[in-house]
């Protein structure tokens, strides 16, 4: 209730000697120790606070994808043991973009911008101008050999379907041989530099683009290295919140202060365990806060409910052991939707659910110690001494029962059936809709506006594609320079490149028709068995000294080889039909060219890997929602007795993650590495709302009816439930600034799901209430 402030309710506080609240137990005498000995509390964590925010600062940011990819599938080991073969290569592109890619000028300059790259520590260049530059020993840009360049580019197809050239860029490839973030980011800065003043002025190309996934990963980094903005956003919304509803410097200091020490010590907790935070980290600390604040809301909203004959020390550890019960079991249920997450095989989203689970554990300890240390030591003002926000909810609480009642069936009725539609959002209907799919490419994570997402798209119809796949050969001592396996491979490359999704492939003929190309011999790889015998004579010459050879070829054993596969769609499906083709492809090719049987195929690389990374978030989604629903049900039988409760309390919070992936699915959203976890994340958090609607609805059933149970539940608890979502809402809304589209639409449905739950609190749920025990408002059943 909300008592207006009186002039005879002058503030006391207990005495360091106090007596414990009368007949209130073990829960009372601890709360009134803890503020008795308050000035002790807060000195304990002071002296804990150094340390906690030394291991906080320790934590380091790591927003690539390869983060997200599960060390110990079998596709991983496939792909690591590969690359000890054939070196870790990530590949990008540089394009000189000019109207004739071929003219004097423009081969000159990107001569220069070669020049300034070698020597680039774990960058190697591989591009038209490189290969003719190894195969002339060399290459100064007069006019004499500019004219021959144009023509050793003109003469042949190869290089245009590797996508070396195009109609109006000339394009230089980078092959970066980097082990992990580290590596990579040395190797983009190195790069950057040595580009800089051609990206500056770019004449007499139209512009000099860069493209490819190392990029990709860069640019999702850096935009999460701002995620400090959104604990800014957060920061102002509290404070705005404290002004309107307690309207109290002190309330809002003690605010705060424990949010504080909440986040330095939950973040400090990841720092301790040696942990990096990924591109969905930025969850857990606004989980932290969040959860906490929502707690604090509930803890000081009964705190300042005082009644005029009761003395403020008394009235604190009332509160405090009033709120335990349900502050408990609302912070386990948020901790438990998380721990949930352990089910999942990637290992950023395992950590993050225990990162989140043992964070709350400490906001838990802290709230309940520390928070009710700073109201004693800064006297924070109750409703007797400063008149608060929400006198209204007197008038709320008498009006809601009776309005449920009159609208129950229409107002359970309609929620029944938005739930219905957003299952068949979600899962679909066989036959008449699809289930909703998950977002696997990378590319598709990025800011819309974003310069290097728009090169992208403008690009994508020019070049081969920017999906890499590697398809794994192996064979025995010598294999792959016997001429009848060189026929076959051969054939079988052709056989790809018939794939209308494929855009180019490269492999062990693929140099040594160039080669032959360079030796006027024509770009085809032979049919005359002498010159297929003289080409694996080449390979074996040549294989131990040509760098670029090596990438495809095992050098010394040569019972190894792999083509690269450059694709155009990058999205799960279209790289399960593209390994489809691939396998009938070989299939058929083996089944022509026995010589090939002896040879083992494996399909590598880290595009079908990050696909399949993003398609494994599917049982996490399902399997973490229904291991949360279990242990939040299980609590529920802990904190509420009545079965009946166990089963309501959750009606809110299913009917708002049922109605956030139908809005999800009108809006054209879908699923991706955040969105996915927002039903274990909203039903976690928003159970906190449900826990305390319960555990005072059954306290006012003791001695009442349901109306009565229902009003007492409204004034104690409604406007903390109010106030608790829209720290729920505002805190996770402050994602939808993000850069990031996944960050963003997680924010922005997260904030939705927090409003739907909290409708279907003061509708839905007292609407079902009053169908599930028969009974009618006191007029009506003549009372």
């Amino acid at each position: 209730m909300c008592y207006l402030p009186s002039p005879m309710a002058a503030p006391t506080r207990l005495r360091a000697d106090a007596e414990p609240v009368k007949g209130s137990g073990i829960l009372a005498r601890f709360f009134a120790g803890v503020i008795a000995r308050r000035w002790l509390v807060v000195a304990l964590y002071a002296a804990l606070l150094p340390p906690a925010a030394f291991y906080a600062a320790k934590v380091q940011q790591d927003n690539s994808i390869d983060r997200l990819i599960v060390a110990t599938d079998p596709d991983v080991i496939a792909t690591r043991a590969f690359e000890r073969v054939f070196g870790e290569g990530e590949f990008a592109l540089l394009l000189a973009e000019a109207p004739d890619p071929l003219a004097p000028a423009v081969v000159a300059r990107v001569d220069e911008i070669e020049q300034a790259l070698a020597g680039i520590d774990h960058v190697a260049v591989n591009s038209t101008l490189s290969i003719y530059r190894r195969a002339r020993a060399g290459f100064e840009p007069t006019p004499e050999n500019l004219a021959a360049f144009r023509a050793f580019v003109s003469g042949t197809d190869l290089f245009k379907k590797q996508g070396l050239v195009g109609d109006r860029y000339l394009a230089i490839g980078l092959i970066l041989d980097v082990a992990g973030t580290t590596e990579r980011r040395a190797a983009l800065a190195a790069i950057e530099q040595a580009i800089a003043k051609y990206r500056a002025h770019p004449a007499p190309f139209e512009r000099l683009t860069e493209l490819g996934a190392p990029w990709v990963d860069q640019y999702l980094d850096e935009t999460q290295q701002e995620a400090w903005k959104y604990f800014v956003l957060f920061l102002a919304f509290v404070v705005a919140l404290n002004v309107v509803l307690y309207r109290s410097v002190a309330t809002l200091l003690a605010f705060l202060i424990t949010l504080a020490v909440c986040l330095a010590f939950s973040v400090g907790i990841i720092g301790l365990l040696g942990g990096t935070l990924t591109i969905v980290s930025p969850m857990v600390p606004m989980t932290i806060l969040v959860t906490a604040t929502a707690t604090l809301v509930y803890l000081h909203s009964r705190f300042v409910d005082r009644p005029p004959d009761r003395e403020v020390g008394a009235h604190q550890v009332f509160a405090y052991v009033n709120k335990f019960v349900a502050c408990t079991a609302s912070i386990f249920a948020t901790a438990v939707g998380f721990a949930a997450l352990a089910v999942s095989d990637i290992r950023p989203i395992r950590e993050m659910g225990a990162w989140v689970a043992l964070g709350l554990a400490a906001v838990w300890v802290i709230t309940l110690t520390l928070f009710p240390a700073l109201q004693a030591i800064l006297r924070t003002p109750t409703g007797q001494e400063r008149r608060t926000f929400g006198p209204w909810i007197q008038r709320f609480a008498t009006w809601l029962p009776r309005a449920t009642y009159r609208w129950r069936w229409p107002l359970v009725a309609s929620s029944l059936v938005l739930s219905a539609l957003g299952a068949v959002a979600l899962f679909g209907l066989p036959g008449v809709v699809t289930p909703m799919k998950i977002l696997t490419n990378p590319v598709a994570y990025m800011n819309p506006r974003a310069p290097l997402y728009l090169d992208i798209q403008r690009l994508q119809p020019q070049i081969p594609g920017l999906s890499v796949t590697q398809v794994w050969l192996t064979g025995s001592l010598g294999s792959m320079s016997e001429p009848a396996v060189l026929n076959g491979i051969d054939a079988f490359q052709n056989a790809l490149e018939k794939d209308p999704d494929v855009g180019s492939v490269v492999g062990p003929t693929t140099i040594l028709r160039m080669i032959r190309y360079l030796s006027g011999q024509g770009d085809t790889w032979p049919t005359d068995p002498a010159q297929v015998e003289e080409a694996a004579a080449q390979l074996e010459g040549l294989v131990g000294q040509e760098p670029l050879l090596q990438r495809f070829v095992q050098p010394h054993e040569l019972a190894q080889a792999q083509l690269t596969v450059v694709s155009r769609k990058p999205e799960y499906e279209d790289l399960t039909r593209l390994a489809d083709g691939i396998r009938a492809a070989w299939g058929e090719t083996v089944a022509r060219i026995p010589a090939l049987k002896s040879l083992e195929l494996r399909i590598v690389g880290l595009a079908p890997l990050h696909a399949k990374m993003a398609q494994g978030l599917v049982p996490t989604l399902v399997e973490s929602f229904v291991l949360t629903v279990a242990i939040i049900f299980a609590a529920f039988f802990v904190v509420f007795r009545s079965g009946t409760a166990r089963l309501m309390a959750m009606i809110p919070s299913i009917f708002a993650i049922l109605v956030m992936f139908l809005v999800m699915r009108l809006a054209g959203m879908q699923l991706n590495i955040a969105t996915i976890l927002i039903a274990s994340t909203v039903l976690g958090t928003s159970e906190n709302d449900q826990i305390h609607f319960f555990y005072h609805f059954l306290e006012g059933r003791k001695d009442g009816d349901v109306e009565h149970a229902l009003t007492h539940t409204l004034l104690v608890a409604g406007r903390a439930i109010l106030f608790a979502t829209m720290i729920n809402a505002g805190g996770f809304l402050a994602f939808g600034f993000a850069e990031l589209p996944p960050i963003a639409q997680f924010g922005m449905l997260a904030a939705l799901a927090f409003a739907l739950s909290m409708i279907a609190d003061f509708t839905a749920l007292p609407a079902a209430l009053w169908i599930l025990f028969r009974e009618k408002p006191r007029d009506a059943a003549g009372r």
